[in-house]
């Protein structure tokens, strides 16, 4: 998948993951959204090869739980960069929202892999 493929299925997670948990994440528009998925795969690119190369060694004692906690870090990251109109209630519902990302990203990249085989 590309970025913008990519970036789209972010847009979606975001505006759904808010829509379901309204206490624990905020989007104020859907432009918003759009605005996080971009500079969250910007952030992704630039910032959190550094950041996975750094937590090596505990990603590895951790069995790569901790690489959760990176995704989680950047979605807080991202969230400081963009303000008020994209925001957590917690660490731990930043976490909650990586994991949703992570299986939507997961399943989405297996089944255009599986397609694009055929």
């Amino acid at each position: 998948m590309n970025f913008w493929q990519r970036t789209l299925i972010t847009v979606l997670v975001f505006l759904a993951t808010a829509g379901f948990f309204p206490t624990y994440f905020h989007v104020s528009s859907v432009w918003i959204a759009c605005l996080a998925a971009i500079i969250l795969g910007l952030l992704n690119m630039f910032v959190k090869p550094l950041l996975v190369i750094l937590s090596l060694p505990i990603t590895v004692m951790t069995l790569g739980i901790f690489y959760l906690f990176i995704n989680a870090f950047m979605l807080e990251l991202t969230s400081f960069l963009v303000g008020n109109s994209f925001e957590f209630s917690s660490f731990w519902s930043a976490m909650m929202v990586a994991i949703i990302l992570s299986i939507v990203n997961l399943v989405i990249t297996n089944y255009t892999t599986q397609n694009s085989n055929y």
